[in-house]
């Protein structure tokens, strides 16, 4: 098994492989357009910078030429000894130092011919012959007659020509370097791609493996998070979500215990109940059935905020939003709750700003403050206080809740509003609640578009502060 995994690592990844062609692919096709331009720029370039420097050379040859037939005052000299050519080339061109002529200033590159047009250096050989040669006119203004007259004409290669010469030197060598920088791109592309490539699919095998146990319910995979790039962010947003999905297992797992304990309760009692009225030992009068009917009550109690709850998880939970006046529907449910409270042994104080305007549903909120006023009612010590505020601000409706003591502790505030969850100590579930009713309020404020919060009431005990966005009570 070690040795499978072993192998499944070091499997390249399809990702990682499709990386690599196209970094080594465009690298490859960079290189190649490379070469191609500069090429195309040599061949279409240098054949101008040939011919223009062909003609400054000629140009300086011509000079020198032109002296020496006014010192000699005849081309005799030079058709007498013709050998002397390549030097007079070398020298007048300023080359007679190197060991080596230039290959744009070599003396085979040169003509010259007398003025009746004979060729005293006659052109060398080319394919096309001389008519494609270029002739410059040499002009002397010490003739015998003492104006100025031509004395012959200086010839040079065409730059085609020195071109398809220049061609096995100059191109070929450059050719040659380029072809060597192509190959060293080549082989720069496959390592630059073969690193990334590895890196990149390293990386992507461990989050998919990550991912395939996570699928399988591993919830405690994590991955390293290592640098700030997209691939660090997106393995901190796995982990994330890894933790998620496992705090959501424990919270399934909590809640269908603690439904299960719930419902257990009154189901053994009503059994236990059931049994003894079968075996005689309680009679079957009205009392005892009315203790029945108070169980069965609690069961459709509780089966009935279940369901309302998980609607609210599945987004379907049956409410119509309408606009609706918050400080008449607050007011008037408080005002009917007064010999609840007073039983309860807590006295009310309200301040209600009028006319106060939300898009809400009428019976929903009604379940809203009952559900707040059974929860003050049942764990508000009596003689107790109760004090509820409402404002506007930020463009919302506030809500503050209070009551007296007993308080909750700070670390228990955050998870008032969890299913089945009760706080140990002394507000426990000593009046028989489900434990859902705070649940069920917070999902009955989110479904209106609001916030609920907890915190330490002045009173002494705990403080609700709810939010619902406003809107306007002038339709027009």
């Amino acid at each position: 098994m070690k040795a499978l995994h072993s192998l499944r690592q070091w499997r390249p990844s399809r990702l990682g492989m499709k990386l690599f062609a196209a970094i080594l692919s465009v690298n490859v096709a960079i290189a190649a357009s490379v070469f191609l331009a500069v090429t195309y720029s040599i061949d279409r370039g240098f054949l101008d910078y040939l011919n223009q420097a062909q003609e400054r050379r000629a140009t300086l040859l011509a000079d020198g030429l032109i002296t020496r037939w006014e010192t000699q005052n005849s081309w005799a000299w030079l058709e007498e000894a013709p050998d002397r050519w390549p030097y007079i080339v070398r020298f007048e061109l300023g080359q007679e130092h190197r060991d080596r002529p230039s290959p744009l200033g070599e003396a085979q590159d040169f003509a010259l011919q007398g003025a009746d047009g004979h060729a005293i250096i006659p052109p060398s050989d080319t394919p096309r012959g001389s008519r494609n040669w270029h002739w410059m006119t040499l002009y002397s203004d010490l003739a015998p007659n003492g104006q100025r007259e031509a004395i012959g004409a200086l010839g040079f290669r065409p730059p085609q020509e020195m071109m398809e010469r220049m061609e096995s030197r100059f191109l070929e060598r450059q050719q040659r370097n380029l072809i060597l920088i192509v190959v060293s791109l080549g082989i720069a592309s496959l390592l630059l791609a073969g690193g990334l490539s590895w890196w990149l699919g390293r990386r992507t095998r461990a989050l998919a493996g990550a991912t395939l146990r996570l699928t399988e319910g591993d919830y405690h995979t994590r991955l390293p998070e290592r640098g700030r790039d997209e691939l660090s962010r997106l393995a901190r947003d796995f982990n994330v979500l890894a933790a998620t999905l496992e705090a959501s297992r424990e919270a399934r797992a909590r809640w269908v215990s603690d439904t299960a304990h719930e419902l257990r309760t009154p189901l053994a009692v009503l059994r236990g109940e059931i049994e003894a009225m079968q075996d005689g030992i309680r009679p079957l009068n009205q009392e005892n059935l009315s203790s029945l009917a108070q169980e069965v009550a609690q069961l459709e109690r509780l089966v009935s905020d279940l369901r309302l709850l998980s609607q609210s998880d599945a987004g379907a939970l049956d409410i119509q939003l309408a606009p609706l006046n918050l400080s008449d529907s607050l007011g008037s449910r408080l005002t009917d709750a007064d010999r609840w409270l007073e039983q309860s042994g807590l006295s009310l104080t309200c301040q209600l700003e009028e006319d106060i305007m939300i898009r809400g549903d009428a019976q929903r909120l009604r379940q809203l403050w009952s559900n707040l006023l059974d929860n003050s009612c049942a764990y508000t010590q009596s003689p107790g206080a109760l004090r509820v505020t409402l404002g506007c601000a930020r463009g919302q409706a506030v809500i503050v809740w209070q009551d007296s003591s007993p308080g909750v502790p700070n670390s228990e505030l955050g998870r008032l509003t969890e299913r089945l969850y009760r706080v140990e100590g002394s507000r426990n579930r000593a009046s028989g609640g489900s434990g859902l009713g705070l649940s069920i309020a917070s999902a009955l404020v989110s479904a209106h578009g609001g916030t609920m919060e907890a915190s330490a009431s002045t009173l002494g005990g705990l403080a609700w502060t709810l939010r619902f966005p406003l809107i306007s009570s002038d339709p027009y």
